[in-house]
């Protein structure tokens, strides 16, 4: 395979992660048609790359009925970084599973079945995007019929309950747990002088506490004092109060890593190549890419199941690993 702007050439060992379509966006590209190279999907089949000889645009497909195009730059990272930023779920803290039973629990009250449970192949699809994705993917495979309106109210209320006995001490044993070497790598960056974000597709009200219940557990006071900018995808939506964008945007739009970096961190566009994005889940990866960062895969995730792989500038088994190519070390 030739080398892909926005991707270059795909090592021989990741060539399996991508899919080659005849056609992409539901029918708005066919391939060796209008200067159309190629259409490739990773396994997932979340996302379609649009290959032209001189860009690559990236559909990001949606249940929700609302699709993205963006253009996949190219990018480079120069070390020292500048910046890190760094996911919260999976890359940061180990939740997933608490997260993903979540869902469980909230399919299973839409069904009526107590013993429901999602199966293993629903992973890629229930973790790294927004809760509304999440539920209408469960909704499609498991109730038809049923809204994401209804499974959503379900759902927050599940999270507000368990969300305040956890931080009573009477919840779920093990919901948050750092990721190895977490308080090692953030000290590591501070001591460096790089900025740190936390980005998260996770609303306020889940992704706080489980901030301030990671940084409780390591001794490291209060997690708004530590990082440089804390960006969540905002406010939920209930009936008598206002909600915030953050559903229909979340990862693997670029909007979260972008409002980071810009805004958060307040750093110029012009030093992309000095800031560089961590992420364990594909629509971690595919977000910080359209951000126009560089990417880290932390294993543990779903980036090798839905096969994005291509896309990362290095992979490690865990942070500190990663400590020698963000400091040039």
């Amino acid at each position: 395979m030739n080398k892909i702007p926005g991707i270059g050439r795909i090592d021989e060992k990741y060539k399996s992660d991508f899919i080659e379509l005849e056609s992409g966006g539901n029918g708005l590209w066919k391939a060796d048609r209008e200067g159309v190279r190629m259409i490739l999907t990773p396994s997932d089949k979340k996302i379609e790359f649009i290959v032209y000889e001189d860009k690559t645009l990236v559909y990001v497909k949606s249940s929700m009925g609302y699709p993205a195009i963006y253009q996949l730059k190219d990018v480079s990272f120069e070390g020292p970084a500048r910046a890190v930023l760094m996911d919260l779920d999976g890359t940061s803290v180990h939740s997933e599973s608490f997260w993903m039973w979540i869902i469980e629990q909230t399919t299973s009250k839409l069904l009526g079945d107590p013993k429901f449970s999602l199966e293993q192949e629903d992973e890629p699809f229930i973790s790294g995007h927004s809760v509304s994705e999440h539920l209408q993917y469960c909704i499609d495979k498991y109730c038809p019929g049923k809204s994401v309106e209804e499974a959503r109210k379900i759902y927050y209320d599940i999270t507000q309950f368990e969300m305040k006995e956890i931080m009573t001490g009477r919840g779920r044993k093990n919901a948050f747990t750092p990721s190895p070497g977490l308080k090692e790598f953030l000290y590591e960056l501070k001591g460096n002088g790089i900025k740190i974000g936390l980005v998260t597709s996770g609303l306020y009200e889940k992704a706080m506490p489980e901030i301030i219940s990671t940084f409780d557990t390591l001794k490291m006071g209060d997690p708004l004092d530590f990082y440089d900018a804390i960006i969540t995808a905002g406010q939920a939506l209930r009936k008598g109060q206002t909600g915030t964008i953050g559903e229909l945007a979340p990862k693997p739009h670029p909007w979260l890593y972008s409002e980071t970096a810009r805004v958060g961190l307040g750093l110029d566009p012009k030093i992309s190549n000095r800031v560089i994005g961590i992420e364990d889940s594909s629509a971690g990866i595919v977000s910080i890419r359209l951000a126009g960062f560089s990417a880290i895969g932390i294993g543990g995730g779903n980036i090798a199941k839905s096969g994005v792989r291509p896309l990362l500038l290095k992979e490690f088994k865990n942070l500190t690993d990663a400590l020698p190519l963000i400091l040039n070390k």
